[in-house]
């Protein structure tokens, strides 16, 4: 496998901004992924639960690339692998994969914002042109680094934006990511973001990833993993993504692999409550 690692000032960017983006990245293949992201929706009923995608309501699989054999490829794919080894280690954790077709506004949030966390990130598949008032990405930099008096004032603050600053969601300082299909965004997952306008059928999948954990934080691992079970799935991967697995792809699958196994029994007794999986 050839090498596409991060340079030493785009680490640092990242570490300090929380992002990185990559204009143009799989621009080579992303009319193959729009084809492929297309056929795993269609092959589950065109939108959420085996609906159709309404146009009124995010709709939302997860696991999504997984099921498809060219999308899982894309762990394997030098671009991608080596933007996740190089924040996360050789040794990453594949932790999971979505694909959306989003509909209205998204708010202002983080995927998780919490003190000590292991390192955890996201990159996001965007397979429609979108500005800033037509969908695209926003975020505010540096709004990732737990502890830090900024981020966690607007961690605290930005729940209550309107009230507190004036300001509602769409009109918080930020910085927009605009995007044409092929660009790549990689975030932390606690970096705040949203998206505003845009049409009711945006199209986005992701493949988020994980350090791995030390085995005194085995039980942390399964906690975040048990939280997947809202999606009504009884393993975070799915079969094509192990089926076609190769040995170095394993290294990322593995000990999501070992500590899965309880998801079956979490989603059992959240369909007695639920009407319908997560839409995110």
């Amino acid at each position: 496998m050839g090498t596409t690692r991060l340079t030493q000032q785009q680490m640092a960017f990242f570490e300090t901004f929380g992002y990185l983006y990559f204009p143009g990245l799989m621009a080579d293949c992303v009319d193959r992924i729009i084809e492929e992201f297309e056929r795993v929706w269609a092959e589950h009923g065109g939108g959420h639960h085996g609906q159709e995608h309404d146009g009124e309501q995010r709709s939302c699989i997860l696991p999504f690339p997984d099921r498809n054999v060219y999308l899982s490829s894309l762990l394997d794919d030098p671009r991608i692998h080596d933007i996740a080894a190089s924040i996360c280690g050789d040794d990453f954790n594949y932790t999971s994969g979505d694909g959306n077709f989003y509909a209205g506004d998204t708010r202002w949030h983080s995927d998780g914002y919490k003190p000590d966390r292991i390192l955890s990130i996201k990159i996001a598949f965007y397979l429609d042109p979108l500005t800033r008032d037509t969908g695209a990405l926003r975020i505010i930099p540096g709004s990732h680094r737990v502890g830090d008096a900024y981020a966690d004032a607007v961690e605290t603050e930005i729940k209550e934006s309107g009230k507190i600053w004036g300001k509602e969601g769409s009109e918080v300082p930020a910085l927009a990511l605009e995007t044409t299909p092929g660009d790549i965004v990689v975030f932390n997952h606690n970096l705040k973001h949203a998206a505003f306008g845009g049409s009711a059928r945006r199209r986005m999948f992701t493949m988020n990833f994980s350090c791995r954990y030390p085995e005194d934080r085995l039980e942390e691992l399964r906690t975040v993993l048990g939280s997947e079970a809202r999606f009504w799935i009884d393993r975070i991967h799915g079969e094509e993504m192990i089926r076609t697995a190769g040995p170095e792809r394993m290294v990322h699958l593995e000990q999501v692999r070992a500590n899965d196994k309880h998801l079956a029994d979490l989603t059992r007794e959240l369909k007695k409550t639920m009407a319908e999986p997560s839409r995110g």
